[in-house]
C-alpha cells in the first residue's frame, strides 16, 4: 500500500521536462500518463534491470533519480510511508545505484586530472606544486564536483572569477590565474551534459587550481626569496590550511571573503594595499605630469609650470587642496605653500627637504606613477615572504631607505618609536645583505679585527708607502684574533706575512676605531653587524651607501638603550661608552633583526615613502616574477629537525660573561666586515 502511494506520488513529477520537452502538449500528456502507469508497475513489481531499461538515457536517469530521492524524502517527512519500505523498494535501490555510478565516474575523472598534474585549460598547465592541496581539497568531498552540478554553481563560480579578476587590488596579476579563459568557458561549462564527466571535471578542477594558486600567491608570494639572495627565515610549519578554507567558504557562500583570510596581517602590508588603490587611479591619467626645468629653481624663483606642479602635489597628497588658494594659482612664482608641498614630496622620496627644484627632485617628480604602482606591488610581494612575526621587540633596517626602526611590537609603528639614519654597503661593491638574525650580545669599546680582503685591497698599499701607517691608525699586528693574543712588532717580513694571511691586523679601541664605541652582534653567515662610527658627517647625506657591508647607526646610544632597557640603566650605558674598557653584554632575551629591502614604505608618520633602487633589486624581482611559476612549499618551509641520537653526551655548561665585566679582545664569529 505504501509503495503504491509512492508510485502515485512520483507520477506527479513533471516528466515532460525530463523526456518530452521537444514534443507537443497533447503527445506529452498521453505519454506522461502511460509512463506513470508503467512506472507505478515497476515500483511495485519490477526488478532493477527492467527499471533501468525504462529510462531513455543516462543523463535522464541521473536527473530522475535525483528527483525520485528528493520526492521520497518529502513523503517520508510527511509520514506517508516508512523509510524502510522506501529503502527496500526496487525503485529506491535503482535510484541510489544510478547516483553512486555517477559519483564514481566523476571521481574517476577528477582523480585522473589530479594524478596527471597537468591541466589543458590552463596557461601554466603543470600544477604539480599545487597538486597536493588540490588532492586534499577534493578528498574532502569524496572527489565530487565542487563548483558545477548544484543550484549555486553559477553564483559560486562568478564569485571566484570576480576574485581572480580583481587580483590587481592585492598587487597580483589576474592573467596568472587564467581568468579570461575561465570566464569565456563558463557559459558552456554550465550546460555540459551530466554524463560528460571528463569535461565537467576539467572545468571544475580548473576553477579550483586557479583559486588555489591565487590564494597561495597572496599568502606566501610568487618567488622563492633565496633565489634572489634574500636570506630570510623559513617558515617552520603551515599555519593556514588553504583547502579547508576553500571548502568552508564554499559551503557557507563566503567565497568573496577568502582574500581577507589569507593575506598578510601586517599593518605595513595593509596600508600599502590601501595606497596601491590610490596610485592605480592616479596612474590612469592619460597625460601624466612632466616638469621641465633647465636649472635648479630655489624658493622664490620663477616657475612657468607652477599651477601644474600644484595640481600634481595635490594629487599625491603632498599639498592639501585648501592650501592651493586661487591667488597662488594665478602666479608663476615658486613660493609659499607650493614650496612646502615640494618639501613634503622630498621627504617622502628620500631627498633633502630644502625646497629646491634641483636635478634629483625633478627626476623624482617625473617618475611615471605607473612605476610607483610597481614599487608598491614589489614591496607587497616581499612582505609576503616574511614568516608570521613573533611577539616582542624587533629591529628593522630598510636598506634603500637608509633607516632603522626599533619597536616593541611589529604593529606598533608610530612616531614615538626609535628611528635613526644608517649607512649601508656601497652599491655594486659591498652591498649590505638581506637577512634575518637575532641580536645576542653587544660589545662596548670593541676591537676591530680587520678582514683579510680589506687588508689586501686597502691597508697593504698604504702600509707599503708608509710603514708608520698602522701606528697612525691605532692598529697592531697579531698572529691570530683571540683573547690572549699579544701584538707583534712590525718587521721586514711583515708585509709578506700579511699577504699570505699568517699575520693579521686589528684596531685597538679608541677614537679612531672604525666600529666606534659599540658593536651590535647578531651571528649570521654574512658576518655583518651594526655599529657606531667616527665618520659622523656621512649621516647628513641623503644617499648613504658608503660602508663595506655592515650597518653604521647614527644613534648607537639610543639603540643600546632600546636593546638593554630591561637590563642596563641609561647611566650604565653611558659609562660603558665613555670608558676604554672592552665590555660584552649578553642579552637576556635575543632581539630579532631584519635587514630588508623595499623601495616603497609607510613610515611612522603614516606617509607613503619611495626610495631609489640603489642595488637594482626591484629590477631583479620584476624579472623573476615574469618567469615565476607555482612556488614550491619545500622552498618556503624549513625541513623537520632530525632527531638527536640518544648516545650523544650532554654539553658541558659554559659560564657566560656577566654584564659590565671587562673582557679581553674576543675572537669573532668570522672575519666581520667593516662598515
Amino acid at each position: 500500500m505504501q509503495l503504491s502511494m509512492l508510485a502515485n506520488e512520483m507520477c506527479m513529477l513533471d516528466l515532460r521536462k525530463l523526456f518530452f520537452s521537444q514534443e507537443s502538449g497533447l503527445k506529452n500528456r498521453i505519454r506522461h500518463k502511460k509512463q506513470c502507469a508503467s512506472f507505478k508497475k515497476h515500483v511495485l513489481f519490477a526488478g532493477s534491470r527492467l527499471l533501468v531499461l525504462f529510462f531513455l538515457s543516462l543523463p535522464t536517469q541521473v536527473l530522475y533519480a535525483e528527483n525520485l530521492i528528493n520526492q521520497t524524502n518529502k513523503l517520508i517527512t510527511k509520514g506517508a510511508f516508512s523509510q524502510k519500505a522506501v529503502l527496500d523498494s526496487p525503485a529506491a535501490s535503482i535510484a541510489t545505484e544510478i547516483i553512486a555510478n555517477e559519483n564514481a565516474s566523476i571521481a574517476n575523472a577528477v582523480t585522473s586530472i589530479i594524478t596527471s598534474k597537468h591541466h589543458p585549460y590552463l596557461l601554466r598547465s603543470d600544477f604539480q606544486n599545487r597538486a597536493e592541496d588540490i588532492e586534499i581539497l577534493y578528498k574532502m568531498t569524496g572527489n565530487k564536483l565542487l563548483w558545477l552540478g548544484n543550484a549555486q554553481a553559477k553564483k559560486n563560480i562568478v564569485d571566484v572569477l570576480s576574485l581572480l579578476e580583481n587580483a590587481s587590488a592585492n598587487g597580483l596579476n589576474s592573467t596568472s590565474y587564467d581568468t579570461r579563459t575561465l570566464q569565456q568557458r563558463l557559459p558552456l561549462a554550465l550546460s555540459i551534459a551530466p554524463d560528460n564527466y571528463k569535461q565537467l571535471a576539467l572545468y571544475d578542477t580548473a576553477i579550483s587550481i586557479s583559486l588555489l594558486r591565487f590564494l597561495h600567491d597572496l599568502h606566501y608570494g610568487r618567488v622563492n626569496p633565496k633565489d634572489i639572495n634574500f636570506n630570510l627565515k623559513l617558515r617552520e610549519k603551515k599555519l593556514i590550511d588553504l583547502p579547508a578554507l576553500i571548502n568552508s567558504s564554499l559551503a557557507q557562500g563566503t567565497i568573496g571573503q577568502l582574500p581577507e583570510l589569507v593575506e598578510p596581517k601586517l599593518k605595513q602590508y595593509q596600508k600599502l594595499k590601501q595606497v596601491l588603490a590610490t596610485y592605480r587611479m592616479l596612474a590612469k591619467d592619460p597625460v601624466p605630469f612632466q616638469l621641465f626645468v633647465n636649472k635648479s629653481i630655489p624658493p622664490g624663483g620663477n616657475l612657468p609650470q607652477a599651477e601644474e606642479l600644484r595640481e600634481f602635489l595635490v594629487k599625491t597628497g603632498d599639498l592639501a587642496e585648501e592650501q592651493s588658494d586661487s591667488n597662488a594659482k594665478k602666479s608663476n612664482r615658486y613660493t609659499g605653500n607650493l614650496v612646502a608641498g615640494v618639501k613634503n614630496f622630498q621627504l617622502r622620496h628620500g631627498i633633502n627637504a630644502d625646497g629646491v627644484l634641483g636635478k634629483g627632485t625633478v627626476a623624482a617628480i617625473n617618475v611615471p606613477l605607473r612605476q610607483r604602482v610597481t614599487q608598491i606591488e614589489l614591496a607587497m610581494e616581499r612582505l609576503r615572504w616574511l614568516p608570521e612575526p613573533s611577539a616582542g621587540a624587533s629591529i628593522i633596517v630598510n636598506i634603500p631607505a637608509f633607516q632603522l626602526w626599533a619597536f616593541d611590537d611589529i604593529d606598533e609603528f608610530d612616531a614615538t618609536m626609535p628611528n635613526m639614519r644608517v649607512v649601508v654597503g656601497k652599491a655594486l661593491e659591498n652591498q649590505t645583505p638581506v637577512l634575518m638574525a637575532k641580536m645576542s650580545f653587544i660589545d662596548f669599546m670593541p676591537y676591530w679585527n680587520v678582514p683579510h680582503n680589506i687588508v689586501k685591497k686597502e691597508i697593504l698599499p698604504k702600509l707599503m708607502q708608509n710603514p708608520g701607517y698602522l701606528a697612525g691608525q691605532n692598529m697592531e699586528l697579531v698572529t691570530t684574533f683571540g683573547n690572549e693574543t699579544k701584538a707583534v712588532a712590525f718587521t721586514g717580513s711583515s708585509i709578506a706575512q700579511l699577504k699570505q694571511g699568517t699575520l693579521r691586523i686589528r684596531q685597538r679601541p679608541g677614537k679612531k676605531n672604525a666600529l666606534g664605541k659599540v658593536k651590535f652582534i647578531f651571528p649570521n653567515k654574512n658576518d655583518v653587524y651594526m655599529h657606531d662610527t667616527p665618520s659622523r658627517s656621512l649621516f647628513s647625506k641623503s644617499r648613504r651607501d658608503f660602508s663595506h657591508g655592515c650597518v653604521r647607526v647614527a644613534n648607537p646610544d639610543q639603540l643600546a638603550e632600546f636593546a638593554l632597557k630591561n637590563q642596563w640603566s641609561k647611566e650604565t650605558i653611558q659609562q660603558a661608552l665613555s670608558t676604554p674598557k672592552t665590555r660584552r653584554v649578553i642579552l637576556k632575551k635575543s632581539i630579532p633583526v631584519t635587514f630588508f629591502y623595499v623601495t616603497s614604505f609607510i613610515d611612522q608618520y603614516n606617509n607613503l615613502a619611495f626610495y631609489s633602487d640603489i642595488y637594482g633589486y626591484d629590477a631583479v624581482l620584476q624579472e623573476a616574477l615574469n618567469k615565476s611559476g607555482d612556488l614550491s612549499d619545500e622552498a618556503i618551509f624549513a625541513p623537520p629537525a632530525e632527531p638527536i641520537p640518544l648516545d650523544i653526551p650532554e654539553p658541558i655548561p659554559v659560564e657566560a660573561i656577566k654584564p659590565g665585566e671587562q673582557i679581553k679582545p674576543v675572537e669573532p664569529i668570522a672575519n666581520y666586515k667593516m662598515l
